[in-house]
């Protein structure tokens, strides 16, 4: 698939001012959070603390990667693994902690494996991305402890949309030499809904403050090498649309091509291939609203290069994935959502020159859930209760004489939502959540290219138990807005990646000069607290607009230290002035300098301020609306590191960028 590409030059923004306030109504913005079953919107959203992004906000904030578009968001990090590779990390937790789901349905790549896989969705034409925690985010998998990311792109049509209505967008972005276009359709042809939407976006390698090590001069400078892009997706979707529902079907196809900033200077060829079914039934038996079934079957695989182009190691994943939500209206009181859920997966990392599994062996994993969540309002308190019961198991290879595992796993939250006074409310929720060892946590023995690290593995793990308890206030109309959220989780069996700094080459054996660095997954006891918090004035008006955020988290293995990897403190400021069509924003955000490092680790994070600038104008265009847009991001050419990636001795966040582009809807 291929896109014409424009390049666009436009002048840069020499000043940014905001107009002073003035008297005006407040437009209130109310969005529904799709992947809570019961449909709330983001402001009763404390029992699953959410952030939905959509709109003018999601398109400003869009990024080479997930974890690049998401990482300034309230609790929210990222992995930092280059311009291609960045996960979201939600209140200090990564991996397989953090579900990432498409519209509801497990995203099936193999991101949560290792910090240099890439995320296979792309929010260049995503409508929108939910953030959520706590009970409905439990009954998507016992993989989101810590929460989970959900990317709504709309593929499968769930009403018909009688006129054509679409957006292009077309960028450019100087720090990277970017160049990229996106498009989404939806229409209808008869009772028959359609949704097309591409992506196409190249980077090269990215432009850096000063050395990619700190204090290093014979290090890189001016470009990190091996930290170019490239990426193009297309998708199409139908569906059927009736009174008594819908049935649809979706077909994505996704390439990603990107460098490895390491020493090695390895890259990744990454494709997935996905179908999705779904199809809703209205009033399906007496006493349900409706029955919603989803189907999804995905293809990925994606190669570990050399630098000079030799393949290493053959990624693999097949997922099918099935999903059944039966909901019911109020029964005494009490509405909520009963589901099935089952995922049947075949992973293997097979070595380029042998075809043996020499980093983790070929297995099957299996699981059956059932889940159920209720709410029921008691005068002024809505209360919510959530459980999920599931069964997984794991199957490696015969012949790579491991065991197979079973797990049985229970996951339950309850909590309640006490309006003590109109538009001021306080929450509070306690949950279990457990998890499974993940394959590569159970069954790792050999070396990983892209990470320089032989990883070792522990087939004896235990399952992964997490209490956590949350209590949230907030003030939730009017002009002015606050919340406060605290939290405190006590994590049994808590598995962790460690090294003792021992080289060995590609057969594990200890060499002075060894390419690969020992690691072992272990499990301790683990506790993780921390908070957020935030005060708003019109963040969806007219006018001037300001907002104040602070987060931290903070995690400590019993009788060993510090959690590695923990992000810095945080706090911020974004002002902002709409009025007209005209829309300017500055966004400051300070992490502190992050000290508080695992045993095993050494580099002390430095401080930083990175500051963001933007600007767009809208009108009407024959019967569009067209958005010219600038904007630049790390204004103060900070040499950012983040105390969250593996590669923050040498891998600094790209400096100074001025973005610039264009935006048609109709």
């Amino acid at each position: 698939m291929s896109f014409q590409r424009t390049a666009m030059a436009m002048a840069i923004l020499s000043a940014l001012t905001c107009a002073h306030s003035s008297t005006f109504a407040q437009a209130i913005s109310t969005v529904t959070v799709s992947s809570n079953p019961l449909g709330n919107d983001e402001d009763m959203q404390v029992l699953t603390p959410a952030k939905i992004l959509a709109g003018p906000e999601l398109r400003a904030k869009i990024g080479t990667s997930l974890g690049d578009t998401l990482g300034g968001e309230l609790g929210v990090s990222a992995s930092g693994f280059g311009a291609g590779a960045s996960r979201p990390i939600i209140r200090g937790l990564e991996g397989p902690r953090v579900k990432i789901l498409q519209n509801g349905m497990s995203v099936a790549d193999i991101s949560s494996l290792s910090n240099d896989h890439a995320v296979a969705s792309e929010s260049a034409t995503a409508q929108q991305i939910e953030i959520l925690r706590g009970p409905a985010a439990l009954l998507y998998g016992s993989g989101a402890i810590g929460g989970l990311v959900n990317v709504i792109d709309n593929r499968i049509p769930t009403v018909l949309n009688k006129q054509w209505s679409g957006e292009a967008e077309l960028r450019s972005g100087s720090v990277n030499q970017e160049k990229g276009a996106s498009f989404s359709i939806d229409g209808s042809s008869g009772n028959i809904g359609l949704h097309v939407d591409g992506n196409n976006r190249e980077t090269g390698n990215y432009q850096i403050p000063g050395n990619a090590s700190l204090n290093d001069s014979t290090s890189a400078t001016g470009r990190l090498p091996s930290s170019f892009t490239r990426e193009h997706s297309l998708s199409l979707g139908a569906s059927l649309i009736e009174q008594w529902g819908y049935l649809g079907a979706a077909v994505q196809n996704l390439n990603d091509h990107y460098g490895i900033p390491t020493a090695e200077k390895s890259y990744i060829d990454l494709k997935q291939n996905r179908l999705d079914l779904e199809g809703l039934l209205k009033s399906p038996l007496a006493g349900f609203d409706s029955l919603q079934l989803k189907l999804s079957g995905t293809d990925y695989q994606h190669t570990e290069n050399a630098e000079n182009g030799t393949p290493a190691t053959y990624f693999k994943n097949k997922m099918l994935e099935s999903r059944l939500v039966l909901n019911h209206p109020a029964w005494a009181g009490w509405q909520g959502s009963w589901g099935l859920q089952t995922e049947q997966v075949r992973f293997s990392a097979l070595s380029a020159a042998t075809g043996r599994a020499d980093t983790v062996p070929q297995t099957r994993s299996s699981s059956v859930a059932a889940f159920v969540l209720e709410q029921r309002q008691f005068g002024s308190v809505l209360g919510s209760a959530g459980l999920r019961l599931e069964n997984m198991s794991r199957t490696p290879d015969a012949a790579s004489n491991l065991p197979g595992r079973s797990f049985s796993l229970y996951s339950a939250s309850a909590g309640g939502l006490w309006e003590f006074t109109p538009g001021y409310s306080a929450g509070l929720s306690l949950s279990l959540a457990q998890r499974a060892p993940a394959t590569e946590e159970l069954y790792s023995e050999g070396p990983h290219e892209s990470t320089a690290t032989f990883d070792i593995g522990n087939p004896n793990m235990k399952k992964e138990s997490s209490h956590n308890l949350e209590f949230s206030l907030q003030k939730t109309n009017g002009l002015l807005r606050w919340k406060i959220n605290a939290f405190l989780n006590q994590i049994n069996n808590y598995t962790y990646g460690h090294t003792d700094g021992t080289k060995v080459n590609a057969e594990g054996m200890a060499v002075a000069d060894g390419e690969f660095t020992q690691r072992y997954w272990s499990q301790a006891s683990a506790q993780i607290h921390g908070g957020e918090a935030e005060i708003s004035y019109n963040h969806t008006g007219e006018g001037f607009s300001a907002r104040v955020f602070a987060d931290l988290s903070r995690g400590t293995l019993t009788d060993i230290g510090n959690l590695p990897l923990q992000p810095a403190v945080r706090t911020g400021i974004d002002l902002g002035y709409k009025m007209n069509g005209w829309r300017t924003g500055l966004n400051i955000l300070h992490a502190s300098q992050q000290d508080r490092l695992a045993s095993f680790e050494s580099f002390v994070t430095p401080s930083y301020t990175r500051v963001d600038a933007s600007l767009s104008y809208s009108h009407p265009y024959a019967r569009s609306q067209v958005t010219w847009f600038l904007m630049a991001k790390n204004l103060l050419n900070q040499d950012i590191r983040l105390s969250t990636s593996i590669l923050r001795e040498t891998v600094p966040q790209p400096g100074r960028n001025v973005i610039a582009g264009v935006r048609v809807g109709f």
